[in-house]
């Protein structure tokens, strides 16, 4: 039987690995590398654009974990 401790953290990796996954294909499909212009440049609009999502693709993991 999986412990509630066991779930927490499959569910951890399941939500890091879509995370992760996200920022790899924003990072492909632009035509400018995010990273970049961030650290680089520092668009600070970009950053809060990329924060959003973030926050965004949070929400979603979230209800769809409960």
């Amino acid at each position: 039987m999986i412990t509630q401790l066991e779930s927490t953290i499959v569910y951890t990796l399941l939500g890091l690995g879509v995370f992760i996954i996200a920022l790899v294909v924003l990072e492909v499909i632009t035509k400018f590398s995010i990273t970049k212009k961030i650290t680089q440049e520092g668009n600070i609009a970009l950053a809060i654009v990329l924060a959003s999502i973030i926050a965004s693709l949070g929400m979603i993991i979230s209800s769809a974990i409960r």
